[in-house]
């Protein structure tokens, strides 16, 4: 699931206009890694919501800014789970 996740999360940023090439597991979401505004995080975590069924609070969103692209593929891998 996590594999599935991540390719999700690379064709959305990519879909977003964002230069995908050399982000891996370590690049950060927000400054100094990917760089996603406020706006951006939020536009990738609802479409990560509506694809695979899972929620973010609001009050997540800095923690997500602060999150690796392996740990937020990690997060969304483990919300699906739990809903099996």
């Amino acid at each position: 699931m996590k594999d599935e996740v991540r390719a999700f999360v690379i064709a959305q940023l990519q879909d977003m206009n964002y230069d995908t090439e050399g982000i891996d597991d370590d690049t950060t979401l927000g400054p100094a890694g990917v760089d996603l505004e406020s706006l951006a995080l939020a536009d990738l975590s609802v479409r990560v919501e509506d694809r695979f069924g899972v929620r973010f609070s609001d009050d997540e969103s800095e923690q997500l800014a602060l999150m690796t692209v392996g740990e937020f593929t990690t997060e969304v891998a483990g919300r699906v789970a739990q809903q099996v």
